[in-house]
């Protein structure tokens, strides 16, 4: 595996001279931040003078410096702030005074309490562009309830699709909503910068897990339902099959999916059923979706016939989908990962050697890259403040009266 190191270059990213206030916690929104400061936007992020859970959690080599926070918070300066005291809020105002985004993923009415809310901020800093991220819409009945990605998931019908295959409802092993709806922060936050490039006007931004999660469901399950009055239930019938799942083979496991026509004939050949290309159940995709059932039943049947290996080489030379069953352990040696550097071995400054995952896509003229180490709870308070037009003497008074926090 080769090394990273932070690159101090002075090349630009496509967000060059963007600052990003990140007041967020958890998962979704420090995720999005990350990956706006990936692109070379200089990100603060605004903490609690305790850290969130994100930083504070374990394993850790040094409290504050979680395995979680390494790769999560790179490209980022940190400030811990009060925003409860005045001095605190007073520094707020300065930051984003001097700042085109604020990303948030705190509750409405505790914007309010603190100044922050949207109509307060465009009213100060008609320049900003203010993009909250809560767990519903503000314009609907639920605008107040908590979230987190287990009740996402269930609220949004992902679990209920589980349980159609599992017989009980489920969780995806992975915060797939906080997830998703990050790179929807993302998104958005790029549209706004390009609307305020074009036009000068800077805007409010909701992004909803919620109401996010229940739309990337209906991509592909909305099906015959789409239509009014409706030509089919809900669901698409090719991955609400139980049989739809790595199959064993003589030795280990396998993805198999023969998608085309040709795909299912050079597969039925291959496990020496070549008459099941003919056989009307199987011989067109509709057939197909409509015996699905039968169609991944025998999946698993005649992947045990060869060997894991043998699939992937026949699969690969005929321009079928396969993989190889994977663990997260095993991708340390995958020679595509290798080949490309997505996984290296970086060294951070306080916490030694770990594993930097890079941004996975590849650009031409502004590639990403990692210009910063996650930042100790408040590294870069004296820095931030000291561009804020705070003197030596402020910053301290500012430190001993718990307004902020430094290292050390």
């Amino acid at each position: 595996m080769t090394r990273a190191a932070a690159d101090s270059s002075t090349a630009p990213g496509a967000l060059d001279g963007i600052r990003i206030v990140d007041l967020t916690t958890v998962l979704m929104g420090p995720l999005a931040c990350r990956m706006l400061g990936d692109h070379g936007a200089d990100v603060i992020r605004v903490e609690s003078l305790d850290g969130d859970s994100t930083r504070n959690g374990r394993p850790a080599r040094s409290a504050g410096m979680s395995g979680f926070s390494l790769n999560l918070q790179r490209n980022k300066r940190s400030l811990a702030l009060n925003l409860k005291s005045e001095s605190g809020r007073e520094a707020m105002r300065r930051l984003l005074a001097r700042s085109d985004v604020l990303v948030t993923n705190m509750r409405a009415a505790a914007l309010e309490r603190l100044g922050l809310d949207a109509d307060s901020l465009r009213a100060q800093f008609p320049q900003l562009i203010c993009a909250r991220a809560n767990g519903y819409r503000s314009d609907g009945p639920y605008r107040d309830k908590a979230a987190y990605d287990d009740a996402i998931q269930a609220a949004s019908g992902l679990s209920d699709l589980i349980g159609r295959i599992d017989g009980a409802p489920g969780f995806v092993p992975a915060v797939i909503a906080d997830k998703v709806t990050g790179l929807h922060v993302v998104q958005a936050v790029l549209a706004a910068l390009f609307h305020r490039e074009r036009t000068g006007e800077a805007q409010s931004i909701e992004i909803p897990m919620f109401e996010t999660m229940v739309a990337f469901n209906l991509v592909e399950h909305y099906r015959g339902a789409v239509f009014e009055p409706p030509e089919g239930p809900f669901g698409y019938e090719r991955l609400l099959t139980p049989h739809r799942r790595p199959y064993p083979t003589a030795d280990g496991w396998v993805c198999l999916l023969p998608y085309s026509d040709a795909q299912h004939r050079a597969f039925f050949a291959y496990a020496e059923r070549p008459e099941l290309a003919d056989d009307p159940r199987f011989a067109d995709h509709n057939s197909r979706i409509a015996h699905v059932d039968e169609l991944y039943a025998m999946f698993g049947e005649l992947a045990a016939r060869r060997t894991t290996q043998e699939w992937v080489d026949y699969c690969d030379a005929h321009s079928i989908p396969a993989a190889r069953v994977m663990n997260l352990a095993e991708l340390d040696t995958d020679p595509q990962l290798a080949a490309v550097g997505l996984v290296s071995i970086a060294d951070h400054p306080s916490e030694g050697p770990y594993r930097h995952v890079a941004d996975p896509v590849l650009y031409a003229a502004t590639p990403t890259r990692l210009r910063r180490h996650a930042p100790l709870l408040g590294e870069h308070a004296v820095e931030i403040l000291s561009e804020l037009g705070y003197d030596a003497d402020s910053i301290d008074a500012l430190r001993s009266d718990g307004v902020i926090v430094t290292p050390g």
